[in-house]
């Protein structure tokens, strides 16, 4: 880092401007992103489910329709007026450019699992070119579309339109959060900083890391299907983790200059302390990112690139441009002053008397605060786990309207049907199959080819409806269910139809159901790993930043206490369904979703590392000078806890401007991210802290011999 800094101070401007010059020339692309970006990416792509979905578009030459029309009439669907009305809208949306086919109640035979139960509302499916650019025709259909018909009234739901929704919505959420979270954020760097122009350089960062990732994700989106949903990520963390290492490295740049260094000297002196601690915790924060890369889903994946490019970024801004526009600046950064006095960091005030309060009554602080924490988590003691559907947007949104349609009128999903295809079986084992598969609990009907079965009567068929059922290599089986697919009664119908017997040589499940369950055990199955990647990666980083393997334990312990109590928060909203009045109106499904939280678990153990690297580099300073571990802790927090405070403010703020959302998992994200700095922030950083590093004593710096050799061979320690 000395030589970095060395670097900086003789070609300050070369730094600066270099730097913003890349950033510039990469946002030509970088928004261009924008529209690359996909409203899904939860399922499995390696899934019996996504086997399915293929050998049905090759086999049988069946592609799901993109796009769900619901028709509801004024007459009965079975007289000639419906009909003729709903053949009429059929014609004109066959005739859009970008549409392939449309089918509908009367063209696929006027079965009743295609009729609501009062008779009068009927499915429309529309394909469309997956060849080609999906938007515009969407757009068509559901903006011209929606509304009254002829004499019917017209809903359009699907995945399609889902997606639009939740597209159109992010792009919304995303100006209402920045429009919330930086003049806010603006106020308060002024308030920590004091002057007009040290405020304005963290926001300098924080948008140079912004715009630099959207350059990286439409790289990514070039191969690889990155979700729209990183886009709050980027500028979450962008803006925020921007903010956080300017003021760790400004504060260490006016208190080096308060010691009477030259500005030079300053800016090296700060390159060697803040801008090794913002290596460091950056790093932490990076590599926890990555652990989302580990599950299969898109969704996740997107957030492990966008995450651990935004940080990078924020990083490089923070010890490059950040320290050169110091450099050229100088003591002119105190200028436009609007708070009095002088503004160099104190040695002793609150904080220090708050840790020294926190060290005296360690025993009591420790047990209250853990008991603390203790409770909140406990409130997720009844939380279930699930995926998302249609109902993260808000209950008035057109798609949602449309699907609860779907979900109240109809007796089955015939719309999202189990899909099962088989090999290797002669007729009896197929009807055994077809007769038990009928009588699981929740199926309504099994077409299949031997015919439509229904409570374990197999009703004949006409010839044409046997030719959609039998492929070269498979057969195909179709059972419509009563239960909402993407939920905990999916999860559990899908596990049940692939514990049948069935004697075949090979039985694939597929359908809306089984990608909502193979998504929930893809999570299962792959958060072990991500979960030791994480724990592995952040020990050896504290070991490196530190020397001692006690510290990371102790890191790690509390942030898991700080994220059971936050698991408990989110428990407590989203399932009671609570805070609406501040959050804004959401639609309380009874299950949290699992990707999200995972999430927001992700991101606030990496932020609650960057806050412990940011406490433990000022304690490491004092312990190295000889001071007692409690007055190192004491003048450490004092050094540290006014920075860790103002970020984690300001990082609440922006993340917590998207609990605005339209969307309830940004809301999730939001919220559960926000109340978790917060309390990393002050209940653990300022108070579990000081109380538990007492306790350890000397304990605290302990590493076995050959670990300390190796620490020093590194010699990373400054």
């Amino acid at each position: 880092m000395h030589v970095l800094g060395v670097w900086i101070t003789k070609y300050a401007r070369l730094a600066l401007f270099g730097f913003i010059g890349l950033v510039a020339a990469s946002s030509f692309w970088g928004f261009q992103s924008f529209g690359n970006l996909a409203g899904g990416g939860y399922d499995d792509p390696n899934a019996d489910s996504e086997t399915v979905r293929t050998i049905l578009n090759e086999d049988f030459d069946i592609d799901p329709a993109e796009i769900i029309v619901l028709v509801d009439l004024e007459d009965d669907a079975d007289t000639e007026t419906s009909a003729n009305t709903v053949s009429a809208l059929n014609r004109e949306l066959a005739g859009l450019d970008g549409v392939v086919s449309v089918n509908d109640y009367y063209t696929l035979g006027s079965p009743d699992s295609l009729k609501s139960e009062d008779g009068k509302l009927v499915y429309l499916f529309v394909d469309v070119d997956n060849d080609e650019e999906a938007g515009p025709v969407v757009d068509i259909i559901v903006d011209d579309y929606t509304g009254t018909y002829l004499t019917a009234d017209i809903h359009v739901a699907g995945y399609e339109a889902i997606t639009k929704a939740l597209n159109e919505t992010i792009y919304s959420d995303i100006i209402t959060a920045e429009l919330i979270a930086v003049p806010l954020a603006i106020l308060l760097l002024v308030f920590v900083f004091g002057t007009l122009v040290a405020a304005g350089l963290p926001l300098m960062v924080g948008i140079l890391a912004i715009i630099a990732s959207f350059f990286v994700v439409w790289v990514f989106s070039q191969f690889t299907e990155m979700s729209v949903f990183s886009l709050n990520l980027i500028t979450g963390l962008g803006l925020g983790l921007g903010i956080d290492y300017s003021l760790l490295v400004i504060n260490r740049w006016r208190e080096e200059r308060g010691r009477g260094l030259s500005v030079s000297e300053a800016t090296v002196r700060t390159v060697e302390t803040a801008g090794r601690t913002v290596f460091f915790s950056g790093l932490t924060v990076a590599v926890t990112l990555l652990s989302l890369g580990f599950f299969p889903q898109a969704f996740l994946q997107s957030f492990a690139i966008s995450g651990f490019t935004v940080v990078l970024m924020a990083v490089l801004g923070a010890i490059i441009a950040l320290p050169s526009a110091l450099q050229l600046l100088g003591d002119r950064v105190n200028k436009l002053k609007v708070i009095k006095g002088d503004l160099t960091p104190r040695p002793f005030g609150l904080w220090y008397k708050v840790a020294k309060f926190s060290a005296r009554k360690s025993i009591v602080v420790a047990i209250v605060a853990v008991t603390g924490l203790g409770g909140l988590a406990s409130l997720a003691s009844d939380a279930e786990f699930g995926q998302v559907d249609d109902r993260i947007l808000p209950k008035d949104n057109p798609a949602v309207v449309a699907s609860d349609l779907i979900r109240d009128r109809f007796d089955g999903r015939a719309n999202d049907p189990v899909e099962i295809v088989v090999s290797g079986f002669d007729e009896q084992q197929l009807n055994d199959y077809v007769q038990d598969l009928s009588q699981v609990e929740g199926i309504t009907s099994v077409q299949s080819p031997l015919g439509l079965t229904e409570n374990g009567s197999t009703i004949p068929q006409t010839a044409s409806f046997f030719e959609g059922y039998t492929g070269d290599d498979y057969s195909r089986i179709v059972a419509v269910s009563d239960v909402e697919p993407r939920s905990t009664e999916g999860y559990d119908l899908i596990v049940e139809i692939r514990e049948l017997d069935s004697g075949f040589e090979e039985v694939l499940v597929g359908g809306g159901a089984a990608f909502y369950t193979d998504s929930q055990q893809g999570i299962e199955r792959n958060a072990p790993t991500a979960l030791i990647w994480i724990l592995i990666a952040t020990a050896i980083l504290l070991f490196l930043f530190t020397g001692s393997v006690v510290l990371p334990l102790k890191a790690i312990f509390l942030t898991v206490l700080s994220l059971g109590a936050t698991l408990g928060f989110i428990t407590w909203v989203f399932i009671g369904g609570e805070l609406m009045w501040l959050i804004g109106d959401f639609q309380v499904t009874g299950v949290l979703d699992t990707s999200s939280l995972v999430l927001v678990g992700v991101v606030a153990f990496g932020l609650s590392m960057d806050y412990e690297l940011f406490l433990l580099s000022r304690i490491k300073e004092e312990h190295e000078k000889g001071v007692p571990t409690s007055e190192a802790v004491a003048t450490g927090l004092q050094k540290s806890g006014r920075i860790i405070t103002a970020a984690a403010v300001i990082l609440a703020i922006t993340f917590g401007a998207f609990a605005a959302s339209g969307v309830s998992i940004m809301k999730m994200l939001g919220l559960g991210i926000a109340f978790a700095i917060l309390l990393d922030a002050t209940v653990v950083r300022a108070i579990l802290v000081p109380s538990v590093m007492r306790l350890l004593g000397k304990y605290n710096w302990y590493a076995p011999r050959p670990l300390k050799k190796v620490y020093d061979r590194l010699g990373i320690s400054h």
